[in-house]
Order: structure tokens, then sequence, then C-alpha cells
């Protein structure tokens, strides 16, 4: 620690306190009955205020810096701004002792003898308090330690709480002052030994600040700097700068440096990691070197070693202690010995404190340091102020002279190898000496500090002028801003000494290694490179090591960036060294070609005579123009070859429209025309097909594909006929349902029917259009196949309770079958089948209403149609019940409808008939309930119900057990499909050699009949009479048909009615109705008796109904209610 005395002056009167102003530019003094203020910086008087009556005691600055008190023996406190006028004055009852502004509420105290004071300026009067003793002292500071300094010449500390800490400090002087440094890490005091003693906050004493020539009354610290101003009993002023000396010692990566006066610190610089040892006194001197630490304090020298030998070990311990005062200049400590330099002199001591050798110089000794050696032989380095530069050996009384220079030494350092030494002298130049041959190697300007790299001969650094230079060998220096000093070069790591901090500044060392490579120095480079580059440094080591053939350099690089494919490389250009392969051209074409050099590697292959290679280096990477120009007009095979790679490359970007173009130039029409298909460009496919010949069927009939694909059929068959191929061409009318263009083909071509009508047939099927898909079946042959659809879907309608449907399939299979018939080798089975499937089409179709009526809650048709309907099912039911079709329904349904209609006989029968069947819960109790209250009906049935044959003109009972036949003259009854009335039908029959053709024309001639004079018909009933004029009715006598009808039938079978061509003849056209069935079944004729009561047939399906009932059916379905045959359809 120095003392500087920056200016003094002197005051008439005793100096009783002072203050500063919180930015320390101003200075108060309260001196006599007077305040003087002083400009801090070089003491100048600025103006002495004058107020108060009798002497100052004592003055304050508020933290806020906007005013300052001062208090006198007078009895006042008197506030003054800034600007250094009075504000305000207020008295206490006795002279005052001490004022103190608190930092934070800026409130003022002033104590007097016997009270105290506060005042704030947001007050106008001035809270006072008494107080039972003297006050002598007021201080509101932010520290926790409470410093006291008595006359009892003790200095003690507190806690706020007044516990004290540590014990008493003896001072040997009577203090009068004590002050705290700005941030609590120093005390100041001051009293009757004329002087300013400088005390840690722990109370060890560091030194004097400035003697005086009397009592000092007072001193402080100027905020937050290292300045004390001492004010004496005698008047004078005393403006002092503390300059805290930087004590430190390093040793590679580890740094003890002095903290807080009596603290040291060793620090290593890599793993930045700090251990503390506390002295307890002022450290004077710090050294370390390897495993020891040397610390001196005033009264002894500490050695310390490490625990252990562990390069990261922090840990220490006392190894030996010398208690002696040594004055010295410069300290080392060695493995075994301690060396003191005093001004000229060197002494080596041993632990112990036995001084074993001695070196007198002939000039100042300026720098000294240890470059290492074995324990207790170890060498030094020392620099002269003459400029005189010795290497000693500690066990070597004699100093051995290295060289000698002109300029004093400021710092010294020698290599690695020891072959170099650099000096820093007093001029701030670098000077490189080749220690053996005494030769000036090189010098470099603007140096403070110089240290060489550990780790790497060539290179050392130097600071200086703010910039941190870095040299290696001979190249020009590198430079990077950097402040500080540096004391250490190791690896990529320079420490740096800026201010009191130590900091391992991690520095590249691109510069150097670039340098080397300029001058292809490949394995130098490394070596640099190795101390610590970036990766972008590395690879360029190994591209530039590359490109200089230098193989083992480059590899350990690209090891080191972990770079597979350049370690590839190398590996083989090496196989292909060892195999015998000279030409260096080569790899260095593949070395170009890796680093995208692409020109100079096709070059080189060109010169190797391996265009081949340069060719198949531009196609690969997808370079045709290059290639192209290479290529000039050589050969055209490779031309085609490279336009095809070329568009193969187009492809895989994503440019398939380039890659189209360049297919078909190269004539690789199959590649183009798939991208196209692909992307859908039909115009581009257009193009293609039509200009390809039509022998190239393959890329053609790949057009034709995309054409489908793409929906459009037009092209593909323009296609397929340029081409000749019908086969394709009906199968994508087939595929594209263009069912007109592929009638039209096979009509033409008769030979692909089956190709045709078989996948018509099939979506005719899957679009519920089954009437079409039959004919369709059979005009492609497969009518096994037609029959075999329809059974499954007859099946499943049954299965799925949809008898109106099942009723339609089963009659389209007995057409099915008929049509089948006509196969002179399946008639028999098929005719079976046909009137098989007719009958069950007419149960299924009756059950329907049957079904709905029992299973929905609204019935949809009339009672007496339900009645008939069950009747008929009743009478038709008399084997096995096909699937579907319950008894229970049917007997339920015509007990239900013979009871509200008054057939209570049939019901009665009905419900008999239930008893013995199983019947659903639903059923049953409605049933249960029907039998019981049937039993109160007559057990006869309405007559009015009772069916009439219309042939012999008998009654028929309800319950017939021959069937739907009449009992008498066994003539099949003819029923409405609709309502199930018998219809007044008769069928007859064409006898022998009569053909339905002849027979057809000759009920057309319609014969005229006799004419009768009396057209007036009498119709007499029990209530009325009527005359009619009736033009056509006929006798009936004179009707030979009707003569057939009155034949008395005998015998119980059935014979039918037989007619002649003159009964034919004599019959209107109106009155026959002609089922026109397909061969091999013959038509049958029906005379309709009563020609007034209108009846329709449908000309499909042949049924029956009362015209009425069938028109308006057809309204409601457009089609007929049984085929299902639409009235648009101009077809039988």
């Amino acid at each position: 620690m120095r003392v500087v005395l920056t200016w003094r002056d002197k005051a008439e009167q005793c100096i009783y306190d002072l203050a500063f102003k919180p930015d320390g530019t101003q200075l108060i003094l309260a001196a006599g009955n007077r305040l003087l203020v002083y400009d801090t910086s070089d003491g100048t008087l600025l103006q002495p205020l004058k107020g108060h009556k009798d002497t100052v005691y004592c003055v304050a600055y508020a933290k806020d810096g906007k005013r300052f008190a001062s208090g006198s023996a007078d009895k006042s406190v008197i506030i003054w701004t800034s600007k250094l006028e009075g504000i305000l004055k207020y008295t206490h009852s006795d002279s005052i002792q001490c004022v103190s502004y608190n930092p934070v509420t800026h409130q003022l105290a002033s104590c007097s003898s016997n009270d105290f004071g506060l005042w704030s300026p947001e007050q106008k009067s001035v809270s006072k308090h008494k107080s039972s003793s003297k006050i002598t002292c007021c201080r509101e500071e932010h520290n926790d330690i409470l410093a006291v300094a008595d006359w009892g010449q003790k200095l003690s500390f507190y806690q706020l709480s007044g516990k004290q800490i540590g014990k008493d400090r003896s001072l040997n002087f009577d203090p009068c002052c004590v002050s705290y440094f700005t941030k609590g890490e120093y005390i100041l005091l001051g009293g009757s030994d004329k002087q300013v003693s400088l005390f840690t906050k722990d109370g060890v004493r560091l030194g004097t600040v400035g003697e005086q020539n009397s009592w000092v009354w007072t001193c402080k610290v100027k905020p937050d700097s290292n300045y004390v101003v001492v004010g004496c009993q005698d008047g004078t002023i005393s403006f002092y700068q503390l300059i805290f000396s930087t004590v430190h010692g390093l040793y590679k990566d580890r740094y003890a440096y002095r903290d807080s006066m009596t603290d040291v610190i060793v620090q290593h610089l890599i793993t930045d990691q700090k251990v503390r040892i506390k002295c307890k006194e002022l450290v004077k001197k710090i050294a370390i070197y390897k495993h020891r630490l040397a610390i001196q304090l005033p009264e002894k020298i500490l050695i310390y070693e490490l625990y252990s030998d562990d390069s990261s070990d922090m840990h220490y311990r006392v190894k030996e202690k010398i208690v002696r005062k040594f004055e010295c200049n410069l300290l080392v400590v060695c493995a075994d010995h301690i060396i003191l330099c005093q001004e000229k002199r060197l002494q080596c001591l041993s632990f112990s404190g036995v001084k074993e050798r001695e070196w007198q110089m002939e000039s100042l000794i300026r720098y000294i340091k240890v470059i290492g050696g074995p324990p207790g032989r170890e060498g030094l380095l020392v620099g002269l102020k003459n400029g005189q530069i010795l290497k000693i050996f500690v066990d070597n009384l004699f100093a051995i002279v290295l060289l000698k220079q002109a300029t004093a030494v400021r710092c010294l350092d020698m290599s690695a190898s020891r072959n170099k030494l650099a000096v820093v002298d007093e001029n701030d130049t670098c000077l490189v000496y080749d220690i053996y041959t005494k030769e000036l190697l090189f010098q470099e300007p603007n140096a403070n500090s110089v240290a060489w790299n550990t780790q790497c001969e060539d290179m050392l650094c130097f600071s200086g002028g703010g910039y941190l230079n870095i040299k290696a060998s001979t190249f020009p220096v590198h430079q990077q801003k950097l402040q500080g000093f540096v004391v250490g070069y190791n690896g990529s790591k320079i420490f740096c000494l800026h201010v009191f901090s130590m900091s391992a500044v991690e520095v590249p060392q691109s510069a150097p290694m670039y340098q080397y490579l300029d001058r292809k120095l490949f394995k130098e480079a490394y070596q640099i490179a190795c101390l610590g580059v970036t990766d972008t440094d590395w690879r360029e080591l190994a591209m530039e090591a590359l490109e200089g053939l230098e193989f083992e350099t480059a590899k350990k690089a690209f090891t080191r960036v972990q770079d597979l494919r350049y370690l590839e490389l190398i590996n083989s250009i090496e196989e292909r060294k060892k195999r015998g392969e000279p030409n260096n051209d080569l790899f260095l074409a593949d070395v170009f070609s890796y680093q995208g050099k692409f020109h100079e590697a096709a070059k080189l292959y060109k010169r190797s005579g391996h265009e081949n290679l340069a060719l198949d280096m531009y196609t690969d990477l997808r370079m045709f123009e290059y290639a192209k120009d290479f290529l000039g007009s050589g050969d055209p095979k490779e031309t085609k070859m490279l336009i095809t790679k070329q568009a193969d490359w187009a492809r895989n970007i994503n440019e398939p429209k380039a890659a189209v173009e360049m297919y078909i130039s190269a004539g690789e029409h199959l590649k183009a025309i798939e991208i196209s298909g692909d992307h859908g460009w039909v115009d581009t496919l257009i193009d293609i097909a039509r200009k390809l010949d039509k022998a190239e069927r393959e890329p053609l009939l790949m057009c034709a594909h995309y054409f489908k694909k793409l929906d459009n059929p037009g092209y593909a068959a323009e296609i397929y006929l340029k081409i000749g191929d019908l086969k394709s061409l009906i199968q994508l009318h087939v595929e594209t349902q263009r069912w007109d263009e592929a009638f039209t083909l096979g009509e033409k071509h008769p030979e692909f029917k089956d190709d045709i009508y078989v996948p018509y047939a099939q979506w005719l099927a899957e679009n519920d259009r089954f009437e079409e898909a039959q004919k369709a079946f059979h005009k492609a042959g497969r009518k096994g196949e037609a029959v075999r659809v329809l059974e499954q879907l007859t099946h499943n309608a049954v299965v799925e309770s949809r008898f109106n449907d099942a009723a339609c399939y089963y009659w389209m299979l007995s057409m099915q079958c008929l049509d089948i018939a006509q196969d002179p080798a399946q008639k028999d089975v098929m005719l079976s089948k046909f009137h098989h499937f007719q009958h069950l089409a007419e149960l299924y179709h009756g059950y329907h209403a049957i079904q709905r009526y029992t299973e929905e809650p609204f019935s949809f048709h009339l009672p007496e149609t339900l009645f008939n309907i069950s009747r008929f099912l009743l009478h038709s039911l008399t084997k096995d019940t096909p699937l579907g079709i319950s008894k229970v329904n049917t007997l339920f349904t015509l007990a239900k409808q013979s009871k509200a209609l008054g057939a209570y006989k049939l019901a009665r029968h009905a419900y008999d008939k239930l008893q013995g069947l199983q019947i659903p819960t639903r059923f049953q109790k409605s049933i249960e309930l029907g039998s019981l209250t049937i039993r109160s009906k007559p057990f006869q049935d309405s007559e009015e119900l009772v069916p009439l044959c219309y042939r012999c003109s008998t009654n028929n009972p309800l319950l017939n057990n021959l069937g739907n036949v009449c009992i008498n003259c066994r003539q099949p009854f003819v029923f409405s499909a609709s309502s199930y009335e018998v219809l007044h039908l008769v069928e007859f029959y064409l006898e022998e050699g009569i053909t339905d053709e002849e027979a057809v024309s000759l009920i057309d001639l319609e014969a005229p009949r006799h004419k009768h004079e009396n057209k007036w018909q009498e119709i007499t009933s029990d209530n009325s009479q009527t005359l009619r004029l009736d033009e056509t009715m006929d006798s009936m006598g004179d009707d030979p048909f009707t003569a057939k009808l009155s034949f008395e039938q005998g015998g119980s079978a059935f014979v039918p009615v037989v007619v002649s061509r003159s009964v034919l003849r004599s019959m209107s056209r109106r009155d026959v109705l002609i089922k026109r069935w397909p061969p091999p079944l013959k038509w049958q004729y029906f005379r309709s008796l009563l020609p007034d009561a209108s009846i329709t047939m449908c000309p499909s399906c042949f049924q029956m109904f009362h015209s009425e009932d069938y028109e308006l059916l057809v309204l409601q379905h457009t089609c007929c209610p049984y085929c299902r045959r639409r009235v648009d359809d101009p077809s039988p």
C-alpha cells in the first residue's frame, strides 16, 4: 500500500469535523465559527460560510446531495443548500455535539448535551427529546457492524443487537475519530498519535495513512474512492490517495492473489476453482510454484503445500513457518527453497529459514521467474536494469549470463524447449533471441508483457496498447483487442491480469494456423490447430492438406471434425496408392470433385485420360449443360444417354415437364408417357400418341391405359382403333358403360358377344334393373347364371319379408325358365319350374297384403280384399307352405275379416284351425277373445259373400275342399290380381288343327249376327220396371259359346270348353282375352261373360284386373302392380 499526498491546506482554527458532498466534488470543513467549502480535485477553497456565532463542532451532508447541516457551540443548527445558501436555523438548549442525516429518509438528527431533535423537509417544526446523559456522537449507516473506539485505547466491534464480535484490539493511543470506507472494507482511525491508521474491517492494522503535527480530530473517506481527508488540531487539512498495489503470484494455471489485504485467494485458471486462505495479517508478498505457496506477512513467511499431487487439487496446508521479518522487493518459492530479492541481491533460504546461498548482481533486479527444474535444483531467469539477463540455478553459486542488451528488462520468458528468450524492455519493445547463438530473431513494438506458449515452441504472445498480439514463428503478428497484461500462455488459453482480476481468455489459434497453411507447412499447422481452433479452421486445414496430398494430416483433421465422407475418400486413395496407382492428378481430381471444384476436377480427369469419370461426375451432379460442353460433338449414343440421365434427374427433382420433353427427344417414350399419365397431362399424351407409329404397340397401349385412367375414353378408343385392338376397345366401352358403342361393335363382330353382354347384365343386376339384366343374360347365353342370380335375390327378399319383391322375382324366374324351356333338352324341367315359380309368385303377391295387415298398424286394403286373399291363400296352401308365408297370419286375417263381413261359419272354422297352430304371443289374446265371441254368432255365412261359378252358375261354398275350382263343373276360377274376386271369365280351348294365328284371325273377323226386330228389353224387379234399348244385345240362345257352357257335365272330371272355327268366328274381339305365352307354352283363351264389366290384362305377366283397379294401381305405381312393367315400356 502506498500513500500519496494530493494536496494540503491550513486553516486558522481547529478542524472539528468535515463532510463530503455525496458525489465527492466538494468538502465541507468545520473550522472555528465558519464552514469552509473546498474543491476536492485540487484543494481550492471555494467559499467560507458564516452563520454561526461560536465554534462549529459538527457538519453532515444529506445522501441526496441537496442540503447539508452544521451544529455549533452557539446552540444552533443551520441547514444549507447545495448552492451554499442557508435556508433554516433552529436552536437547542445547549451546544450542538453532532448532526447526522438518515441516508434513506433524509431526516436530520441533531444532538446537544442534554437533548436531540429530528427534522425533515416535510415538516415545519423540529421535534425534540430530552436525554439523561451527554450525547457525543450519532450515526445512521447501513453497515451491520458497529466499530467502537474509546479512550481506554481499545477498538471493539459489535453487532447491532449489542453482542460483541471478537476480542478488543489494543490501540496505544486515544482515538478521536473513526470512519468506514464506503463499502465497509476498511476502517480509518485517528487521534492522539498524530496520524491516521488504516485497519481492516476485522481490526487488523494495515499501515499509516499520513503522519501529522498535532492530534487528528477528524478523518473521512471520499465516497466510492480511495481518497482520504484528515483534519487536525492545528487546522491542517491533508488530502491523501491510497494506492493498493497488486500482490500476486502465477505458475502455469494457478494464480494466487491478495484479497482484503489479509487474505490470499488461489484460483485455478482452467477449472475456475478458488480457495481462500485467511492470514489475519497484512499480506506483503505471494509466491507460487507447482505444489508450493509462500506468503510473506509483516513478521513471518508461511510456506504451504498441496495435500495431493492431483493437478486439480486446491487444498493447501501449512508446511513451514519462517518467523522472521524480511525486507524484500520480490519473493520466489521453489520446491525446497524461497528466494528473496533485495535490490541487487538475491538470497536463497531453506524452508527452515537458513540462508544457503546469495548472489550479488551488477544492477537492480527488475524481473525474476522460476523456469523449472528438479526439486532443489530449479533454474531462475533474472532480468536486470542494465539489460543483462542471467540464468541462476538454486544449487549453483555462479550465475550464467545468457545475453546482454542495451535497454533495461521489464519482463522475461523462455520458450518450452529453452531455445528462445523473449524480453520486454523499458522502451515497450518485445525482443526475441536465440539463446545459443545470441542472435536477435525479431522484435515487435508496443509490448508491456510477454509469454511463450507452453505447448508450442514457436508461438508467443505479448500485450500492450490495449491489444493482444500473437506471433507464430517469423510470421506477421495477429492482433485482437485485450485489456490488461499477458502473464501466461498455455495451449489456446492466455492468462491476462486486468487491474486486480486474473482471467483465462480462450484465443483461437486460427491466425497462426493459416500463416503456416499459406506456406504449405501442414504438420506445423496441425500442431497449432491442436492448441485450439474452431471446427471451421479444422476443416480448412483438412481441405488444404488434402489438396496438398498430405493425407496423414488431412486424415487427422477430418477425424477431428468427424467428416466420414472425406475419411472414406482418403482411405480409398490410400488403398489405390497401395495397389500401385501413381497418378496424383487423378487423386487430386477426386479431391476437387468432393470439394465442389468440378471444372478443375474435369480438367484433371481429362489430363489423366479419364474423360468418362468427368462425364459421370457431371451427370451425377445433374450438371448436364457442362457435360454437353465437355462432351462436345461426340458419340450420339453418349449424347442420348446424357439426355436420358438429365431427364431422370429432372424427374427426381420434381420437374416433370422438362423430364417429359427430354425423354421424348431421347426416344424414351414409355417414361415420357408414364410421367404425363401420372400428372394427368392429357394434351401431352395425345401429342405423343399421335406421333407414335401404330407398330409401337407398347407405348400406345400405355397411352390408352392412362387415357382410361384419366377419364378420356374417346382418346383411348382412338388408340385401340389405330392398333386394331378390338377386344381392348370393347373392354373399354364396357368399363366406361358406353353400351351403345359396345353393342354396335358386337353386331359387327359377334365373336365378342360374351365380352359385351355378360358385363352389361351384371351392371344391370347391380343397378336393380333385373328385367333388362335377364335380356342381357339371354343375349350373352348365360341363362343358368341369370336364374341363379334371381334365385338368390328372391330368397333374400323372402327372408327380409319383402314379399312384393319376392313375387316379382319369382315371376321373373318363371319367365326365365320358360325362356330356357325352348331348349328341348331342358323343356320338361324348366316348364315344371315355370309353373312352380308362377304359383309362388301368385302366393307371395297375395301374402304381401296379409303380412302388411298383421304387421303394420293401419290396413291399406278393403276388408273384402283381405277376405278374398286369405281364402285364396288358404285354398292354395293345400300342401307344403312356402318359406316366409305364415298360416297363422292367413287364418288370423281370414277369421277377423269373416267375422266382420258376416261369414261366421267360416270365421269359426278359422279360429278352430288356429287352435291347432303355434300362435305368437301378440295374437294370443286377440284369438282367444275372437274364439269366444264367435260362439255368440249364428253358425252360417252371409249369402252375399258366396262365390259364383260363371260357367255353370253354381254357388260355391266359402270353404272349398277342391281349392280354387268350381265344385260342380270343376272349372278353375280366374281371380283379379288386385281384389282377388272371381272374374267373369271362362277359359276355352281350340279344336285340334286350329292354330293360334288362325284362331286370332277368326276372332278378328267378328261375323255379323242375326238382328232381332225387338231391340227393347224389359227388365222387371220387385219395385221397378225398366225398358232399355240395347242394339248390341244378342239373344243368349243365339250365342254358340253359351251353348258350349250349358253343356251338361258328366262325372267328376273337369271337361274343358272346346270351341270350333264357327264358334271362334262368332266371338267378338273385345270379349276375348288371350294370354300369348311364348313357346313351348300354348296360348290361353278366355271369354268374358259380362262384356260390360271391363277387364284389363297386363300384356307382360298376363294377370287379370278389373280395369278401374288396374288404372288406379298404375297411377299409383306407374307400373303393373304384379310384374312391375312400366306403362311407358313399349315391349310386351
